[in-house]
């Protein structure tokens, strides 16, 4: 059994490992995130809510589903559920590392989970590391998490900064943000342009549906696409 100082040594190790893996995250989260909170200001949020929800998310893709949502005027089920199910592929890359990760309590394990992100599991999975420390991990995710938050907060305020006809113009800027993400993906392979399209006429479908939300919408054609596509195209992948 290792005396406590050597312990002590050995964490202190792991976890300057993990935020040196972490840096090249958090630089990358830099930019995002600054947008986040350009797009959030234009969206009507206040500073806390902005910070709160990159503190408590911390999740990219999701929160700019929200502001989206929210500029939609969607209830708090419909951002709960549609967070939730663009999130549920978290399961699977926690329960993946769990197979390498060190014995901790659950409680603890718990914790690191929240800081995993497809960037931080990335970097995690292809550590040389034959078992991943519980420091490592925070390292990792604390580096970037501390990026992300930051910054949201730092582009939130330049954004309140900017004229207002520029402002109430960077709307356009999440939209633009979404095909620069989808683009590259659709390049790569037809289920990608085919769950797009099929999504899009959906929620257009869904949108001349008095009793149905524009939340709701959003909810039940990205549902639906998923499935169906997985199902009908399954296999079908074109290589560029």
């Amino acid at each position: 059994m290792p005396s406590p100082v050597l312990h002590r040594e050995q964490t202190s190790g792991h976890w300057k490992k993990g935020i040196q893996a972490g840096l090249p995250i958090a630089i990358g989260y830099m930019p995002v995130a600054f947008t986040f909170g350009l797009l959030a200001k234009a969206a009507g949020l206040s500073l806390f809510e902005t910070l709160g929800m990159s503190f408590i998310v911390f999740a990219g893709a999701s929160q700019y589903i929200a502001l989206s949502m929210i500029a939609a005027a969607s209830g708090a089920a419909e951002l709960i559920l549609t967070t939730f199910i663009m999130n549920i592929r978290h399961l699977l890359m926690s329960a993946s590392l769990k197979e390498r990760a060190e014995e901790e309590p659950k409680w603890l394990r718990a914790f690191y989970a929240f800081f995993i992100t497809d960037e931080t599991f990335s970097v995690a999975a292809t550590s040389p590391e034959k078992k991943i420390t519980g420091s490592y991990l925070l390292g990792l995710g604390i580096i970037a998490y501390s990026s992300w938050v930051l910054f949201s907060g730092v582009g939130y305020m330049m954004g309140a900064g900017l004229p207002a006809a520029l402002q109430n113009s960077m709307g356009i800027a999440l939209y633009a943000m979404f095909i620069a993400l989808l683009v590259p993906a659709a390049k790569k392979s037809r289920k990608v342009i085919a769950l797009a399209a099929s999504a899009a006429i959906l929620n257009c479908f869904f949108s001349m549906i008095p009793a149905l939300s524009g939340g709701w919408g959003i909810i039940l054609s990205t549902t639906i696409s998923a499935v169906s596509i997985e199902f009908f195209m399954k296999g079908d992948e074109k290589s560029e």
